[in-house]
């Protein structure tokens, strides 16, 4: 199916249905959008359009069958083909995030990882994890399509500008800093400061409004 322009909302829409989809029982051959939108808590008629934009599968009083919408949500939000990622942090986190296997299932292949504070390559096959002076030898010899960045903030710039320059053009910025990056160069940032905010605000108003 070709490609439609969404909104940010749709967006992070789609990847919470494909979550639930996948976690219906395997018995359960078709799956509407009344139902998605009942048991997430969702406006029904945002989830019909949504999926009217993904799929032409929907039929009348049966829904959509639920592997042909699995897979026209994944080709839409293009998780059909990996993105060979690495990660640049430290420690004990970057051997954790190489050993999670839910990003499989969102169309990333994290490779390696690279730490600012080791001074050896350490860890097993499919799991190592390389000095962070090492980082430019190694794009040079890989293609790699995206970036996890999760180093201390003086770092930040620095290590961005190492991917951005070894031609890396997607950037998953955990950092709080504001990267600076060529037009080309997409950057996704993550601020646990905005969810954190967030999630209290909606604590404050729960309690104020019993």
């Amino acid at each position: 199916m070709e490609a439609k322009k969404i909104s940010d909302n749709m967006l992070a829409r789609l990847p919470v249905y494909l979550n639930y989809i996948k976690t219906l029982p395997k018995s359960t051959t078709n799956v509407s959008a009344t139902k998605i939108a009942n048991a997430l808590g969702l406006g029904e008629v945002s989830v019909r359009k949504d999926l009217a934009k993904v799929s032409k599968g929907g039929r009348c009083k049966l829904g959509y069958p639920c592997e042909d919408l699995i897979n026209d949500i994944e080709r839409f939000l293009g998780l059909k083909s990996n993105l060979d990622t690495i990660v640049v942090g430290s420690g004990e986190l970057i051997q954790s995030l190489l050993r999670y296997s839910g990003f499989e299932h969102f169309g990333l292949n994290v490779v390696d990882g690279f730490d600012g504070k080791c001074t050896r390559t350490y860890g097993s096959a499919g799991e190592k994890i390389y000095p962070l002076n090492k980082i430019e030898e190694f794009l040079k010899k890989n293609e790699v399509q995206m970036g996890v960045l999760m180093v201390p903030e003086a770092e930040a710039q620095a290590v961005c500008d190492q991917l951005v320059a070894c031609g890396v053009p997607a950037i998953w910025n955990f950092t709080s800093v504001h990267l600076n990056v060529p037009e080309e160069v997409i950057v996704q940032n993550e601020s646990m400061t905005v969810s954190v905010t967030k999630l209290r605000m909606q604590m404050k108003e729960r309690k104020e409004a019993v």
